[in-house]
């Protein structure tokens, strides 16, 4: 069965793209990695202009949100591999990372939320925190059921459990509403540190599920920078990729990449709407 609830079949690829999948099988084996920085001076001047800000929008919701419209602009970026073969996202679901509270000892919760690139950073930012105020409650969700389910199974069933299901996924045979409700099928992870005060890091991908793509937000810094031969100091927001080369090739990702450094980076122009105005080129 090559038909799936959560992507098209690409059939059309050169053969040499068809034999990666069997040569590096693994999404760590297929890793590549990508170090940017973002000018972020713009950016918070934008959100210092919301003033009150009752839609309450943050970095991690400019940081979805431009990460939702260079994914639009480039969809190969929007794939993933299963079982071998290659697959196209029919939507653009994001997940992300975040602490009920900010101690170690607080448990991470992970939000899966379709994106839908034209749709405004308001409306994002209020569809998140909706979201937000039933994950951070203690409502148990589908997620924290289903954790708590299966652990209470003996060893030997848990690792059959999951080899089963890899099983299934590879031929495409995992339900829907399985898929739809799990957080590690999606189009990218992204894990903002900044908000904890940190820098980024570069993060593994995981194998289970089909995220291809991981970024990881540090946060904004005043760093060293070489401008007309002279070093000054600027407000840099570093963000690092983990990106599955199965998907497409460095220069597609590479693309997709500059695409969200610079709509981050001249947000007023490109969350105008929700919609970008004429495009600038990419961030060199």
């Amino acid at each position: 069965m090559f038909k799936r609830k959560d992507g098209e079949r690409i059939t059309d690829l050169p053969s040499y793209r068809q034999l990666m999948p069997f040569l590096m099988p693994t999404r760590n084996e297929s890793v590549v990695y990508y170090d940017t920085y973002v000018k972020a001076e713009k950016l918070e001047a934008y959100l210092k202009s919301l003033g009150d800000n009752p839609h309450k929008i943050t970095i991690t919701h400019c940081v979805l949100k431009a990460c939702a419209m260079g994914m639009k602009e480039n969809p190969k970026m929007n794939r993933f591999v299963c079982g071998y073969r290659l697959y196209q996202r029919d939507k653009i679901e994001i997940s992300f990372s975040m602490k009920k509270e900010k101690v170690s000892r607080s448990p991470i919760k992970v939000v899966k939320m379709e994106v839908i690139p034209e749709e405004s950073v308001e409306i994002l930012a209020d569809r998140i925190q909706s979201r937000l105020q039933v994950e951070r409650s203690d409502k148990k969700t589908y997620t924290d059921k289903e954790i708590v389910l299966v652990t209470l199974l003996p060893r030997f069933l848990l690792r059959f459990l999951v080899w089963f299901l890899y099983w299934l996924d590879a031929h495409n045979l995992l339900p829907y509403g399985y898929i739809k409700s799990d957080p590690m099928y999606a189009s990218l992870f992204i894990a903002n540190l900044g908000t904890l005060g940190m820098d980024a890091g570069f993060h593994h991908l995981y194998e289970y599920g089909t995220i291809p793509l991981f970024g990881m937000v540090g946060e904004i810094r005043d760093m060293p920078v070489v401008e007309d031969g002279k070093v000054c100091a600027r407000r840099l927001m570093h963000i690092r990729w983990s990106y599955d080369e199965r998907i497409d090739d460095g220069l597609t990702a590479g693309i997709g990449i500059n695409s969200v450094v610079r709509i981050l980076e001249d947000p007023l122009t490109y969350f105008s709407g929700g919609k970008p105005q004429e495009k600038n080129s990419g961030t060199q």
